[in-house]
């Protein structure tokens, strides 16, 4: 299970993330994504700690918790949905053309 962590201040760091959630338990892995345009943190990340009952421990203390000026929205990571959607430039039917398909 993954946990995410909203609200996050935009100077959160992967140790600062790392050390609030080792209060709970073993911490695996700390994502924290960046912004492409500035380069800084988008003020969410993702934590996975070792075993599931430290995850919800984490959960129920730090969900609402004030945390660098902050407050942590904190619960289960939901599954990324496949979004890739995308629009056809132009518009229109997405048929193949060709100089008889009129």
């Amino acid at each position: 299970m993954s946990i995410y962590v909203g609200n996050l201040s935009y100077d959160v760091t992967q140790e600062d993330l790392n050390a609030v959630f080792a209060e709970y338990g073993q911490v695996t892995r700390v994502h924290l994504p960046i912004d492409r345009e500035t380069g800084r943190v988008r003020g969410f990340g993702f934590v996975e700690m070792v075993n599931e009952e430290d995850e919800e421990k984490a959960i129920e203390a730090l969900d609402g918790a004030s945390w660098m000026g902050r407050d942590m929205r904190v619960n289960k990571a939901k599954p990324r949905e496949n979004n890739k959607g995308g629009g056809s430039y132009g518009g229109g039917n997405n048929r193949k053309f060709s100089r008889n398909n009129y």
